[in-house]
């Protein structure tokens, strides 16, 4: 099903599901911001994976990084897909070390919810 929804109003559902899945720790949003059938193609470890896969992925980030937090540099949105250039940030619980990374995501609209995502990160490197 292709989505009515205008460029500004995926950007902005982007925006809402970053915040909440991410910077607030409410992994289960991902069960109404996703179709039924969602698929991650680059889940964790690189697999693809549905919600459930990625609800276990961001909650066990929650553990590792108590802070993390994700900003978002820039978002470019056509036709039914979204992609942002992003920086994640946060203190690793083992390590007490501050971490940074950056990351690619396109993500595919059905209707007004998230069916498709794909994604590119470097590894996480220090910072002060």
């Amino acid at each position: 099903m292709p989505t009515a929804l205008t460029p500004d109003q995926m950007k902005t559902k982007i925006r809402s599901h970053f915040d909440d899945f991410v910077n607030n720790r409410k992994a289960e949003v991902i069960r109404s911001n996703m179709t039924p059938e969602f698929l991650d193609h680059d889940g964790p470890g690189g697999e693809p994976t549905g919600v459930e896969g990625d609800e276990q992925m961001m909650r066990a980030m929650y553990a590792l990084f108590p802070d993390l937090r994700i900003t978002i540099d820039e978002m470019i949105a056509e036709r039914d897909r979204v992609v942002c250039r992003n920086r994640w940030h946060g203190t690793n619980t083992k390590t007490g070390r501050k971490i940074e990374f950056h990351g690619f995501v396109e993500w595919r609209f059905e209707g007004d919810r998230i069916a498709e995502r794909w994604a590119t990160v470097t590894s996480p490197t220090e910072v002060d």
